[in-house]
């Protein structure tokens, strides 16, 4: 929901005869009414109709100067504007009142003693009260503005918010794109130079592999199927550029393949087990990839019989870019809500652990 989205106020003599302001007017002139019909002689509808007569009137004038004119001068406030015809219409209102219920009477009403009485305690009453209203009215009007300008601010704080979530995820995801790319050109470079014969069934295989991850790369969100698809076209690709010194297996619990996760995130813990312990070692290894649901949350493991935490390995110990990246592209995700643990392989090696929710992507 944008700012855009919030419901337009009333116009016109909706806005103005508003069911809350109704409401006040209605009360107010119940409670006016009282000390004038302790001493009233007429028939009891002519003041109701005058009373209710006199506070409509002092609603419209104070709606009415609450859009108009549209352009004031600097030295005329609004709200001025609005209680000083409030207080006018008093007068005025009490006297077209008093015509139009003393229609057909003998003479004008001002010239009955008892009713310009009248006209005088309703006038006094009315300019005494209703300007009070007028101003508390404004008061209110003035909270209400405030809280849906904060409401306003809240909900595009919230969008731009949201939006640089989304940039911040795409700047993440278009750094580790060339990451990877650049790290297997770098194994096809190898194998070219030293004119191996693997290097044309390697550069098959890194073309398959490039024509499924490179349409992922821009994606907001993945699922743990798409991302063992990956994971085993670049295990492919990497045991046939070393088939004497690396063993693979990937596995998945069928409940845990729809889970969401975010684009590259296995992949990035497979290419830096192949990286930082596979490749250094002399004898090679194996990289074992699972992942499983258990009480409701994911849990994906990588685990290599590498070099492991030791020799100053550095990034193999969680320094490196790409679990650095891979973090903060977590912590983006899930809110905080998943994390990166890594951990000995006994008796040689590194674990790779990722916790997090069990959220299946929604179609």
């Amino acid at each position: 929901m944008t700012a855009t989205n919030l419901p337009a106020p009333p116009h016109g003599l909706k806005r103005i005869f508003a069911w809350r302001r109704l409401k006040v007017v209605l009360m107010t002139c119940f409670v006016l009414h009282l000390p004038i019909l302790a001493t009233w002689e007429a028939a009891y509808w002519v003041l109701a109709v005058r009373v209710l007569f006199i506070g409509l009137a002092a609603l419209l004038a104070f709606g009415v100067f609450e859009r108009w004119p549209a352009r004031l001068p600097d030295w005329i406030a609004r709200w001025g504007l609005q209680v000083f015809a409030v207080a006018l219409s008093i007068p005025i209102a009490t006297a077209l009142a008093y015509a139009f219920t003393t229609i057909g009477d003998a003479g004008p009403w001002w010239r009955n003693e008892k009713r310009l009485s009248g006209f005088a305690i309703m006038t006094v009453l009315g300019m005494l009260v209703s300007p009070w209203i007028g101003v508390a009215a404004l008061l209110r009007q003035i909270k209400d503005e405030a809280r849906k300008l904060a409401l306003t601010f809240d909900l595009e704080r919230s969008e731009y918010a949201r939006n640089a979530l989304d940039a911040r995820l795409r700047l993440l995801q278009a750094q580790v794109a060339p990451h990877f790319l650049f790290n297997t050109l770098a194994n096809v470079r190898e194998l070219v130079s030293t004119a191996s014969p693997r290097a044309a069934p390697v550069l098959e295989s890194l073309i398959a592999y490039l024509r499924a991850a490179v349409p992922r790369l821009n994606q907001s969100a993945s699922t743990i199927g798409q991302e063992l698809e990956l994971v085993r076209a670049y295990l492919e690709v990497m045991h046939m550029r070393m088939p004497d010194r690396l063993q693979f297996s990937v596995n998945a619990d069928d409940a845990a393949r729809a889970l969401a996760c975010p684009p590259m995130t296995l992949l990035t813990l497979v290419e830096n087990a192949m990286r930082h312990g596979i490749d250094p070692s002399e004898e090679g290894g194996r990289i074992d990839v699972r992942v499983s649901v258990k009480n409701g949350r994911g849990c994906a493991e990588v685990a290599d019989t590498g070099l492991g935490l030791t020799r100053g390995n550095e990034a193999a110990q969680g320094l490196g870019t790409g679990l650095a990246n891979l973090r903060e592209r977590l912590q983006l995700a899930f809110g905080g809500d998943a994390g990166v643990r890594l951990c000995e392989n006994l008796p040689h090696g590194v674990r790779a652990e990722i916790d997090f929710p069990a959220c299946a992507v929604t179609p």
